[in-house]
């Protein structure tokens, strides 16, 4: 069965939100850590999402994988963009990374498709 990112990344945010009221001080020193490292600095901020989506993909977190390629998409990153890094992904993460770098595109062509009205 397919992975569905909207609705995975519509679950952790539910339950993100849920966090952050019962470990307030935590999450707001992990959403100001996010804050800081993703900022515009010598790297822009697509450079540094694409990054991100790389670990994600090669650390197997199918949340990271949502929320990254979300924000590219949002960015402006092209498929063929996010299919390089992927091949990045492949060659230094082998047979594991290639299983989550198919999700990754995945999940880009699933942020590409604009959902149904309600």
């Amino acid at each position: 069965m397919a992975k569905d990112y909207r609705a995975i990344t519509q679950g952790i945010s539910e339950f993100s939100r849920e966090l952050a009221k019962l470990a307030p001080d935590a999450m707001k020193g992990f959403y100001a850590l996010a804050k800081g490292a993703s900022a515009e600095g010598r790297l822009d901020k697509r450079t540094k999402e694409l990054i991100a989506l790389a670990i994600g993909v090669t650390q197997r977190c199918d949340g990271c994988i949502g929320f990254h390629v979300k924000a590219l998409h949002d960015l402006g990153a092209s498929r063929a963009e996010v299919a390089e890094v992927l091949a990045m992904c492949v060659y230094m993460g082998g047979g594991p990374a290639l299983m989550y770098a198919a999700d990754a595109l995945r999940a880009y062509d699933q942020f590409s498709v604009q959902p149904a009205a309600a």
